[in-house]
Parts: C-alpha cells; structure tokens; sequence
C-alpha cells in the first residue's frame, strides 16, 4: 500500500451541497482523487483512480446507489 501526500490537497465539495456539513469532499490529486467526509475531514479518505472514480460517478448516476 502506498501513501498519497494530502498537504496541498485542495478539498471540494458540490454546488449543490448543504450547509448543515453533510457533504462528502473530493480533492483532484496528481494521479488520484481523494475522497473524504467533510463532517470529519481528519477522519481519514479514501484514494481512487481517475478510473475507479469515474466508474463510481457513472453508477451514481445511473442511480445505483441509494443516495437519499
């Protein structure tokens, strides 16, 4: 397992997020994409390929996952 360097990750999170802190925060890093929670940012995340995350946005999209 490797590690990827966060420090000059810049987090973000949708337009359309809430303000109640509810939102899940995605950094676009060199060669990945950093995935966190934005109610508990040192909490840990996740790193994804562009691949990976591509893939996980399209089956949102498509309405596979239960996003309510």
């Amino acid at each position: 397992m490797t590690s990827t360097d966060l420090s000059r990750a810049v987090w973000r999170t949708s337009k359309r997020s809430q303000q109640n802190g509810a939102c899940v925060e995605i950094a676009n890093l060199a060669a990945h994409i950093g995935v966190r929670d934005s109610k508990a940012p040192d909490a840990g995340h996740l790193t994804l390929t562009p691949d990976a995350w591509a893939a996980f946005m399209a089956e949102a999209r498509g309405g596979r996952f239960d996003l309510a």
